[in-house]
């Protein structure tokens, strides 16, 4: 895409506002000093966070390249980036250098923490005050400043923009199923939606760092995640950091309740395969556990949820099969967890405790998750024109480019309906926009709307063509493609949300 093709594609498709509740009671809580940039969404790209990984890429971080479950994208920034030989590159290799990690994942750990903790463009200054910089942040002192004549010289706001598509199409990848797991869960804890003051829940897609990652971080009330490209979508784990976000305030609460069951706590130290953190640390260790528990009840089918519980267990989390069981009598009353939670604890039963856990075979090694493709979902039953036209969108689906632009040609070849034949040009439109044609996408995006589109493809057409008036500095024109967006009955939600966003934003030349 070339420079400047689309301005603010859609970086986010906004979660529910239940992504923003929080289990503390709705109570004046201290406002931080320092607020975190502030994002579009709850489940978003992060220009910051693109900028560092970018970075890093074009100084030598190849973890994982030839990996299959890579973006695409990951491949065309770093040729790009070496094909403009920066002179900011070679500062940024002698500080990837200086601070090289043999392990891949701490590796990316310390610049995704740094990316985290950091304000976006131009200057990339922290948002954390001095004293709550983490620690693996600290080492990376002197970064801020490279990363800001990287970005410079390097025009990353050109290929941030560049990027938006691989970034929408990872996202669209989570919604629907983090969108579900986030309604299931404040479902079952009875979550109120008005959440507490000044707390935050973050998800971010990322691009360029190594397949299959998932990393959390949590900075002054603000919980954070990093998911990279899978083949299968992580929404356990993300339900996972979910939990974790709404849990580890509400176990802090109750520190003193959970005094009396600590010296259960004294059978994990038994656990080959429980990592020393949690041996140590053991709000720690019980906040986990009443995740697991949590996470056991959600499961579908006895046999499942027993089966979790049997491995948490065996993992060193010691209390998780005496809080499951509590849950199982919280799942019989009116109250939400986060006032039954006193409960819970109390009902802890030691002595049977103590019984159960002398009986438990710990396990060697930790169970570790690993990501698996998906199941390839049933082919639709279609023919004539409706099956070629699936052929083309599974090929672009792909990303197979030219297979899906020659499939799409001869859907229009065909006769048929109208509405066909505009997802027709509508595919050859988002075709021309990845293969940076403006021009060419916005003759497509036209042709489009000509052709009778349903009320989907009509509301995107009017949405991106809002987006490439915007690329060209065309406001006014722009303005009146998101208010035609917006007009279109049956516009999707997403739709909405950025062309909403696009009339709000301001005009920058």
């Amino acid at each position: 895409m070339r420079p400047g093709l689309v301005k603010g594609l859609v970086r986010s498709l906004v979660l529910t506002a239940l992504l923003s509740a929080a289990l503390l009671p709705a109570q004046p809580q201290p406002q931080p000093k320092a607020q975190p940039p502030a994002q579009e969404g709850q489940l978003d790209g992060s220009e910051a966070l693109f900028t560092v990984l970018a970075a890093i890429n074009a100084a030598g971080y190849d973890a994982n390249l030839d990996s299959n479950a890579n973006s695409p994208v990951r491949r065309r920034v770093r040729d790009a980036l070496a094909g403009k030989h920066l002179d900011s590159v070679d500062a940024l290799k002698k500080f990837i250098a200086q601070h090289h990690q043999e392990n891949p994942e701490a590796e990316l750990s310390q610049y995704i923490s740094f990316a985290l903790s950091i304000e976006g463009p131009p200057d990339f200054h922290y948002w954390l005050a001095p004293q709550e910089i983490p620690p693996d942040v600290r080492k990376l002192d002197g970064l801020n400043e490279l990363i800001a004549n990287f970005y410079s010289e390097a025009g990353i706001q050109d290929l941030w923009k560049q990027v938006q598509p691989d970034v929408d199409q990872l996202i669209q990848a989570y919604h629907g199923g983090v969108t579900r797991a986030v309604l299931e869960t404040n479902a079952y804890l009875r979550n109120v939606t008005s959440g507490a003051r000044g707390r935050r829940f973050q998800i971010y897609v990322d691009v360029l760092g190594a397949p299959n990652q998932i990393q959390t971080r949590s900075y002054k009330y603000s919980y954070f995640v990093v998911v990279t490209p899978s083949p299968e979508p992580q929404t356990d784990q993300v339900r996972h950091a979910y939990l974790h976000y709404l849990l580890d305030p509400l176990s802090l609460l109750y520190f003193e309740q959970w005094g009396r069951v600590k010296g259960v706590a004294d059978f994990a130290q038994a656990a080959p395969a429980l990592d020393e953190a949690y041996k140590n640390d053991f709000i720690l260790l019980a906040t986990e556990c009443v995740i697991k528990a949590v996470e056991s009840r959600l499961a579908r089918g006895a046999q499942n949820r027993q089966a979790l519980v049997n491995q948490a267990v065996s993992q060193g989390f010691v209390l998780t099969a005496a809080l499951a069981d509590g849950l199982a009598v919280y799942e019989k009353q009116p109250e939400s967890l986060r006032l039954y939670f006193p409960d819970l604890l109390g009902q802890i039963d030691l002595e049977h405790e103590d019984r159960r856990l002398q009986k438990v075979e710990f396990a060697r090694e930790a169970t570790v998750h690993t990501a698996k493709p998906a199941p390839a979902p049933p082919a639709p039953v279609v023919s004539g024109p409706a099956k070629v036209l699936a052929d083309a969108e599974d090929f672009y689906g792909q990303r197979d480019l030219p297979r899906a632009r020659e499939t799409y040609r001869k859907v229009l070849e065909l006769a048929a309906a109208n509405p066909v034949h505009a997802r027709a040009y509508y595919g050859l439109a988002r075709i021309a926009a990845l293969d940076h044609d403006p021009e060419l996408a916005e003759k497509l995006f036209q042709k489009t709307l000509e052709t009778s589109p349903d009320d989907n493809t009509k509301a995107w057409a009017y949405l991106y063509l809002g987006r490439l008036s915007d690329a060209a500095g065309e406001r006014e024109q722009a303005e009146k493609q998101y208010r035609a967006a917006l007009a279109v009955h049956g516009a999707p939600e997403q739709v909405k949300v950025a062309a909403e966003k696009g009339l709000a934003q301001p005009f920058q030349r």
